[in-house]
């Protein structure tokens, strides 16, 4: 019981990293930008956050702002690439990856080994904590991951799917001409929410040093970007599946974790190797299942990637 309660603990707190990044990803695709930076994103979040907390203010609420405002520059500047400027959106979304894990790694040098020296603290829900196996790993974490998973999900299902404001962003994903038409701001929409979506990467960063192993590397976060990225994909583009798929990620990585703990003779190479390699069995189940209906539900916004040009422009 306690290996297993460790495991859904350990999962709960891996895939909170991936659940903000591919939430923030989510609503970024459903506007049609596809942004494929989200590893150098993170990469900044994380260190941002805790460089501020060790140099002036040593708060991971302090850190988790600063890492906000990082997110929200880069954000801004990717935006303006591909909403306003209208650039290749794969090619900004790359070299936005390269340009943040090559700047983290360089300006996170002094701060390599470096511990946060105030990380985010489990918040204990009474009652909820005491339910046996389940109970001390869901809700015994830090605020952030009930944000992750209890709040932010059924927030953007509700704005997306329940109001006007999210008809016109699904709508602008989808033809942009008709909601250009219609009076729907597609620029606007578009820089919005692709500078909130790097905010919620940035936010899945400051987590990894604040929160999930409250130290700074290089490389730290993983490729857990990438995997965002991909999550968003297998979750159709609904929150709810996306979660889950984040929290399959956290398991998948945390029996890796235990297995070397425990001592299980499993080699570390194959370990580090299974979360990536159930991303991509992942990926291929509605091909496998020859499944249409799943087929369907994994289609992209018809015009996600495809800049905007209103005509006469």
């Amino acid at each position: 019981m306690t290996v297993l309660s460790g495991i859904l603990a350990a999962a709960i707190a891996s895939g909170t990293v991936i659940a903000l990044a591919a939430l923030g990803e989510l609503l970024a695709e459903r506007s049609g930008v596809q942004n494929l930076g989200l590893e150098g994103v993170m990469a900044m979040g994380a260190l941002s956050a805790i460089a501020a907390e060790s140099l002036w203010f040593p708060n991971p609420w302090f850190g988790l702002l600063v890492a906000i405002l990082v997110g929200l520059a880069l954000g801004a500047v990717f935006a303006t690439a591909t909403v306003t400027l209208r650039a290749n959106q794969i090619l900004c979304g790359l070299g936005l990856a390269f340009f943040g894990t090559g700047l983290s790694g360089r300006l996170g040098a002094p701060f390599s080994g470096y511990t946060a020296p105030n990380p985010f603290q489990p918040v204990r829900i009474p009652l909820l904590a005491d339910i046996p196996i389940v109970g001390n790993a869901m809700f015994n974490q830090p605020l952030l991951t009930y944000f992750a998973y209890f709040i932010l999900p059924p927030l953007i299902s509700f704005v997306l799917m329940r109001t006007r404001h999210g008809l016109h962003v699904r709508a602008v994903g989808e033809d942009p001409a008709a909601a250009d038409a219609c009076g729907v701001s597609v620029q606007g929409m578009r820089f919005l929410y692709t500078t909130l979506g790097c905010v919620l990467a940035a936010v899945g960063g400051a987590y990894i040093t604040l929160a999930f192993t409250p130290s700074w590397i290089e490389g730290i976060t993983a490729g857990r970007g990438w995997i965002a990225i991909a999550l968003v994909i297998f979750g159709a583009w609904r929150p709810l599946p996306v979660v889950l798929g984040a929290l399959l990620f956290g398991a998948v990585t945390s029996l890796g974790f235990v297995a070397q703990i425990q001592g299980w003779g499993i080699p570390a190479s194959f370990l580090a190797m299974l979360p990536y390699l159930g991303t991509i069995l992942l990926m291929t189940i509605p091909i496998a299942l020859r499944s249409k209906a799943l087929r369907r539900l994994s289609t992209s916004p018809a015009s996600l990637g495809i800049p905007y040009f209103r005509e006469g422009d």
